[in-house]
């Protein structure tokens, strides 16, 4: 089975889970493989945004409903989570819109937004309008720099070659990924 194949067939699902996953690199990956005609440009920004949103959404409604549970509990007591409730208060609905934009408070936001008496509606409504802008954006600067990226790394012409990009760009993902994760820990 050819790469093109291969990420035809499973791409939109890959940029789902590392839109929800992961977030920018993911999506950044995914607009350079729209760029390459890999991928629907269009479809690209969709499933970006869908899979962002849904993932917010569920941690949402885990803070909600496990809001008295003692990890919900410990990470109210980080920094981070005081950060975020904080500006949550002053501003609701700006918060609710940008905090996918904000380096550190991508996945306790939505937690913290869900432990308040906030409406679940207009959490959807603003998190849906946020995860579209967030979902185009970061798509489109792939989709952007696809041709910036290719002459950074060269034409790749054979199977053997972009198996190696891609997994380069898989471990640089899982890398930042982790390393954000330890960032938010700590």
């Amino acid at each position: 089975m050819t790469i093109e194949a291969i990420v035809a067939r499973y791409g939109l699902a890959a940029l789902f889970a590392g839109a929800a996953l992961e977030g920018e690199a993911a999506v950044v990956a995914g607009g350079i493989l729209a760029h390459k005609g890999l991928l629907s440009y269009p479809l690209a920004m969709l499933v970006a945004a869908l899979g962002s949103f849904a993932a917010d959404q569920a941690w949402f409604y885990a803070g909600r409903h496990f809001r008295d549970h003692r990890r919900v509990a410990a990470a109210r007591a980080r920094p981070a989570f005081a950060r975020a409730i904080a500006t949550f208060e002053r501003y609701p609905i700006g918060f609710i819109f940008v905090f996918r934009f904000l380096y550190g408070l991508r996945t306790v936001s939505p937690i913290a937004i869900g432990s308040t008496n906030v409406s679940p509606r207009l959490f959807v409504a603003v998190n849906g309008a946020s995860a579209v802008v967030w979902g185009a954006l970061f798509t489109t600067i792939g989709y952007l720099f696809g041709h910036g990226f290719e002459a950074l790394v060269g034409r790749v012409t054979h199977d053997r070659h972009l198996w190696w990009l891609v997994g380069a760009l898989l471990v640089a993902g899982i890398a930042f990924g982790g390393w954000r994760w330890y960032k938010a820990r700590t």
